[in-house]
């Protein structure tokens, strides 16, 4: 086993401080000094693009110095829809995997978006008394200026960053099984920090640590820059007054604190399904509530996007079902019950993808990789997620959702109540036809993937927001241009 990640119960060498190291509190400094820069860069790289292509395209008559200030304030039109769609995908955030292709995909379709929403600012609001138009290709041409400038500074304070990350490390109190389970998510996660170790199983009578709290406050006092983070995977009612006072301090003032949950979910994007209990529903913390103007925004988002989909996809929903009745004969529409908010159960509707009548034929009640029951025009609708599009009218009826958790098969629901204690959690919002699980994770095949499906399902729930249901239709538009479906 790696070294970084070992956990046996032993006492640990404390970290000291090198030489010349930075405080803490400057360190934290230093880390926001990065996120500055890629806004400045940003700033200076629309400004010059923009700039540059307005004035090579401007028509005869020659550029007046007093359009100077109108010039910048159509700019920044532009460049308010470009930093709100990289907040959405993760430009800002240093944890955010900026080498990956995946971030880099996310990113071209995040400019795309963002071109989108700027032309109809610009076009439609903010350029109606300026005394030259902007051309319709200015966008354009600014845009692709624009987008490979800001991945290559990203790629460079990326590989930086991950340097930088790749020499700290997480301390971890507690050892036995839930640490070892987190020994064991952790190793299959992106984090590039190592991890160390402090017992804190054995306890006294009155909940404190037995001859090791001076340890644990030994090393606590000596923390340096190479601590990314503390991690505390036992209740911290098992921890003694004082310990709990000194990482409160800590997590205030120097190096942020996580229990289990607040771990998963800031790093993860996850809710770990251990730490579920009856009343996590009652939390402090959700943005789903009845009263939350949001959900009702998304209600309307929800009829607008529906309606627009099936008219702007009419010819394609046509070809589609041409295809299918070429490829499989009747019917072209499939038809199943599904579980909806609170229990309810609904019929959802899909293109058919499989052989007729195949999921009842079969006790089979998942759809595995390579299944021979799918048909040869199917495999493609669900590589492309295009067998979903007829659940727009699912949206319509308010059955569904255009964002939520998967619409389970009843079949397949019941069985996971049994058997899974926090599955019936999920069903505290409409299911959609894309979700955080859905972009996550791949197709279950069996009830442990369920499970991981359903880590992201609660986080979902938890972080019900504009934000998050925004960055759920850009990765799902990675996921149909890379036919990632299944």
């Amino acid at each position: 086993m790696n070294a970084a990640y070992s956990y046996e119960r032993r006492r640990l060498v404390p970290f000291q401080a090198e030489r010349g190291t930075l405080s803490l509190v400057a360190a934290r400094r230093q880390a926001w000094i990065w996120h500055a820069l890629i806004v400045v860069l940003d700033v200076a790289a629309w400004g010059l693009s923009f700039g540059a292509v307005f004035l090579l395209r401007l028509e005869a008559g020659g550029y007046q110095w007093e359009w100077t200030s109108r010039l910048v304030v159509l700019a920044l039109w532009p460049l308010a829809a470009i930093t709100l769609t990289l907040f959405i995908v993760g430009g800002y955030d240093r944890r955010t995997d900026m080498l990956s292709l995946t971030y880099m995909s996310e990113h071209l379709i995040g400019m795309g978006a963002a071109l989108v929403g700027a032309s109809v600012l610009v076009y439609c609001f903010a350029s109606f008394d300026f005394p030259i138009k902007p051309g319709r290709g200015t966008l354009l041409l600014s845009f692709i200026a624009f987008t490979p400038m800001s991945l290559v500074y990203r790629r460079a304070i990326g590989s930086r960053l991950r340097a930088d990350m790749a020499r700290k490390h997480f301390l971890v109190l507690g050892t036995g099984k839930t640490a070892q389970n987190f020994l064991d998510a952790y190793k299959h996660s992106t984090n590039h920090q190592g991890l160390r170790f402090f017992d804190t199983e054995q306890l006294a009578a009155d909940g404190t640590l037995q001859g090791r709290e001076d340890e644990v406050m030994a090393e606590l006092g000596s923390l340096s820059t190479s601590v990314e983070g503390i991690v505390v995977t036992v209740p911290l009612t098992e921890l003694g007054e004082t310990l709990r006072d000194r990482l409160v301090r800590i997590h205030f003032q120097q190096t942020p604190v996580f229990t289990l949950d607040t771990f998963y979910e800031t790093y993860w994007r996850r809710v770990p399904v251990f730490a579920l209990n009856p009343s996590w529903p009652l939390q402090i913390g959700f943005q789903l509530t009845r009263s939350s103007p949001y959900q009702h925004f998304k209600r309307l988002s929800d009829l607008v996007g529906a309606a627009a989909g099936l008219i702007l996809l009419g010819p394609v929903l046509g070809v589609i079902a041409v295809l299918t009745l070429w490829d499989s004969g009747r019917p072209i529409i499939f038809r199943q019950e599904r579980i909806g908010r609170g229990g309810e159960p609904f019929t959802i509707f899909k293109f058919r993808s499989m052989k007729n009548r195949a999921d009842s034929a079969s006790d089979d009640i998942y759809t595995r990789t390579n299944d021979t029951r799918i048909t040869r025009v199917g495999k493609w609708l669900r590589k492309l997620r295009l067998d979903e599009l007829p659940q727009l009218w699912n949206v319509l009826r308010g059955d569904m959702s255009l964002i939520g958790p998967r619409a389970e098969w009843v079949r397949c629901a019941e069985i996971y109540e049994k058997n899974i204690a926090s599955y019936h959690f999920r069903h505290l919002v409409k299911p959609g036809i894309t979700g955080w699980a859905q972009v996550n994770y791949a197709y279950g095949e069996n009830q442990d993937d369920a499970i991981q499906k359903l880590k992201y399902d609660l986080y979902y729930i938890r972080r019900y927001s504009l934000r998050l249901d925004a960055m759920i239709v850009l990765k799902t538009l990675h996921i149909m241009f890379w036919g990632k479906g299944q």
